[in-house]
């Protein structure tokens, strides 16, 4: 099969399943089973295109035009490959997790929640493969646009307030600002495509003061990069159910922030171009501002699911760290981090969904004793954990070590440190929960009850499970990915 026909598939299998998701509407099971369905087979085709793109033959397609310059043209490289094979591998897991979660909490409106993942996958599809930045620019807002209901998916107050924020704090940086990036560096170098070594190298007119303005613009136009200060729409999102926050903050929206961070460095600036920008230095101490306030932040959130999404604020820039630090290590670190940080803090959140179905509680000072009656799940959160803390063998160390030598070879040494002291920080507001869980209750007696009969669905059990195995397994196929990476990232000049 031809990487056009691949790319093409990639589009069809997601809207095939959003359609028939909504005609088996009121079938539970076989709605569910399409978009089981749905799921593997866009992994397959993910496969199939990461194969592609590793033996050399980069998957490529022209899709259409809007406008004249305005092409729909779509190249797939190493770093798309390993956001497609992320997305598309954790939608799997995601499913399964939804069906026991959502059916265990006996939610609303389950339909519609299925048909937007569908479409919100298929803008994932899109970013990852977007060979020009217009369409980059375009699926970049499918992917909004199709998560408002999922945030939104309660219906109540607080719910709807959520949803707001989320979505016009988002469209108004990406109109706002990286549109307005967009538009300038097309004019200032007279096309849109991804270019190795970057777009803007050699471009006429481009002065160190006009090129930091356009790094300014592109770092917190990309709002769901969550840079301080426009992160506070990924806290606001938490209303929203489990499986949502953990596509989210896991698998989808936030992946496409940090992987279009690492997209504009490598191929809209490259890294001598950002090397001689000067507010690279300015945006680098924002990513390192973020990951210790986002930190400390996140110490004072006795709801769980609050302080795991500002764990994510913290570990997001991370990403944008390594592109900052403008050389092959650090660019590693920050593109390992995308596959690390998505199956660590997907455990994290789904053991979070497994506790609330259980027994209704969300506050980590209620959790007490919660670990003896749901071994599972709290070892599954412990694993996550150590591997957003960075411990080996999980796979949330070579991330850091990368950065740490990315940090080493640029000069900015206080990037390392900023590392460690996020790490001693990680510690602080994550292994408490895990052992706070093996603590008796206060006063003893008996641990909070089950708010359904049989506990936690096996579902919401088994998932999170799985990816903190896949943490470990990620922690050995580490060398391989580099190797994979490796041709778009030490290709740069």
């Amino acid at each position: 099969m031809s990487g056009e026909t691949l790319i093409i598939a990639a589009f069809i299998i997601p809207l095939v399943t959003t359609v028939g998701i909504f005609l088996a509407g009121k079938a539970p099971n076989v709605r569910e089973g399409i978009t089981l369905v749905g799921a593997v087979s866009l992994f397959a085709v993910a496969c199939a295109l990461a194969y592609s793109v590793a033996t050399g033959n980069p998957a490529e397609a022209m899709l259409g035009t809007a406008l004249p310059g305005l092409e729909f043209g779509f190249k797939l490289e190493p770093l798309g490959a390993m956001f497609a094979l992320v997305a598309s591998g954790l939608w799997i897991v995601n499913s399964f997790y939804s069906i026991g979660y959502m059916r265990g909490n006996k939610e609303r409106h389950q339909t519609r929640f299925y048909m937007c993942f569908a479409i919100a996958l298929l803008g994932a599809m899109g970013v990852a493969m977007a060979g020009n930045l217009f369409t980059l620019f375009v699926f970049y807002e499918v992917l909004t646009l199709s998560t408002f209901p999922l945030v939104a998916h309660k219906g109540d107050e607080n719910a709807m307030r959520g949803a707001r924020i989320y979505l016009m704090t988002l469209l108004a940086t990406s109109i706002g600002l990286f549109l307005v990036a967009i538009i300038w560096t097309a004019t200032l170098a007279g096309s849109l495509d991804f270019v190795p070594g970057g777009l803007l190298a050699g471009a006429q007119g481009l002065t160190p003061v006009i090129s930091s303005a356009l790094l300014i613009l592109f770092a917190f136009g990309i709002g769901k990069a969550a840079l301080m200060p426009v992160h506070f729409w990924l806290p606001n999102a938490m209303v929203a159910p489990t499986p949502v926050s953990a596509l989210l903050h896991a698998v989808a929206v936030v992946k496409a922030g940090v992987f279009t961070m690492a997209k504009v460095g490598l191929y809209v600036f490259g890294f001598d171009l950002l090397k001689e920008t000067p507010a690279r230095d300015f945006v680098l101490a924002v990513a390192c501002f973020t990951i210790v306030v986002a930190s400390l932040i996140a110490l004072t959130k006795d709801d769980l699911k609050a302080r795991l999404a500002y764990s994510t604020v913290g570990q997001l820039a991370y990403v944008t760290a390594g592109v900052m630090l403008a050389n092959q290590a650090g660019m590693m670190g920050g593109a390992l981090q995308i596959p690390a940080h998505a199956f660590g803090k997907m455990t994290l959140f789904m053991c979070a969904g497994a506790i609330y179905v259980a027994t209704g509680k969300k506050l980590i000072s209620e959790m007490r004793g919660l670990g003896r009656r749901m071994p599972w799940v709290f070892g599954a959160f412990l694993v996550g954990s150590l591997s957003i803390i960075g411990l080996p063998p999980l796979a949330g160390g070579w991330p850091k070590v990368m950065l740490m030598l990315g940090a080493a070879d640029s000069g900015d040494v206080y990037v390392a440190w900023v590392l460690i002291i996020s790490s001693l920080l990680n510690i602080a507001y994550l292994l408490p929960i895990a052992v706070l869980g093996l603590m008796p209750p206060k006063g003893g007696g008996e641990p909070a009850p089950y708010k359904r009969p049989d506990g936690a669905p096996v579902l919401t059990v088994a998932a999170p499970v799985f990816t903190a195995f896949g943490t470990l397994v990620l922690f050995f196929a580490m060398g391989q990915l580099y190797d994979f990476l490796l041709p778009a990232i030490g290709g740069q000049p």
